[in-house]
């Protein structure tokens, strides 16, 4: 019996125009109605999660930016892991030594140094989800971060990195150069107080070794009183995986690589307009309650 349903956003919950679909809405007010709690997990700030959920008319906890932080329905902070100062610096210097652009996820908000580059990376990432999106919409989507807020242009993250009293979440890293994000994943992983997971091949998540998806779950189903075993999670990428390896239930989006999908338990259909994969998913979890 599924008693937790967990979901991804980007490329699962959220369809190719960037929305969620009235079909996956209301499936997740249906597993709702019937006592099943959902949450959302995703490699998204606070502020870029709640703004897609509330356009939905959905209420639930979120796991925000890779398990960092905690948010319950109503937007309280549960708790947060930031990185250690000193590995975020050093992070920070090893991808502009790279030359790859990165953004910064804070206690307060979510930051970039470079307007242009940031606009570029993310119509790039639109466009390529969306073969058929039109360009100047896809623009539009791109500023929208900055012009509501949910990104905010700074001079130097030097300022950030050395403020004690900013927590750094996450650095999310972009290049399109798949050569110069393995050289930066493999100096990575020398370090052991960090994990490094991915949304998709063309970036590189980085975030404190226990700010993770899969672990930030474990400790929300603990709370509610309900078992790993009775938790469902629906996700695409591999920053998903610590998920689907406790999770009783792991299902892939049609839409996800091949790896992903061999390693969970079923695989739905994808995130694409009119196939509503999350809200097929849970909708055979609810019927199989009965």
């Amino acid at each position: 019996m599924v008693k937790c349903i967990a979901s991804d956003m980007d490329g699962t919950l959220v369809n190719t125009r960037h929305t969620i679909s009235e079909e996956n809405a209301e499936a997740i007010r249906a597993a709702q109605s019937k006592g099943v709690e959902v949450v959302v997990a995703t490699g998204r700030s606070y502020e870029e999660a709640h703004f897609v959920l509330e356009e939905a008319d959905i209420s639930c906890p979120i796991i925000c930016v890779n398990g960092a932080e905690v948010r319950s329905a109503e937007g309280e902070k549960i708790y947060s892991i930031p990185m250690d100062s000193h590995d975020a610096k050093n992070i920070a210097s090893l991808l502009k030594s790279l030359d790859i652009y990165f953004e910064v996820y804070t206690n307060r908000g979510t930051y970039s140094e470079d307007y242009e580059k940031a606009l570029s990376v993310i119509l790039d990432i639109f466009m390529s989800a969306n073969e058929k999106q039109d360009y100047e919409k896809a623009l539009e989507g791109a500023k929208e971060r900055f012009e509501k807020g949910r990104v905010h242009l700074i001079e130097s993250y030097a300022s950030l990195l050395e403020d004690e009293e900013i927590e750094i979440y996450k650095l999310l890293a972009f290049s399109f150069d798949g050569q110069r994000l393995a050289k930066a994943e493999e100096k990575l992983q020398e370090n052991g107080q960090i994990a490094v997971s991915s949304s998709g091949f063309e970036n590189l998540e980085i975030t404190h070794i226990d700010a993770q998806k899969g672990i930030a779950l474990s400790n929300f189903v603990e709370k509610k009183g309900i078992s790993l075993s009775e938790t469902m999670a629906v996700g695409d990428s591999y920053n998903d995986i610590s998920m689907f390896k406790v999770v009783g239930k792991a299902v892939a989006m049609g839409n996800a690589p091949e790896e992903i999908q061999q390693m969970c338990h079923m695989v739905t259909a994808t995130n694409h307009e009119n196939e509503n994969g999350v809200a097929k998913a849970i909708m055979q979890a609810i019927s199989e309650n009965r």
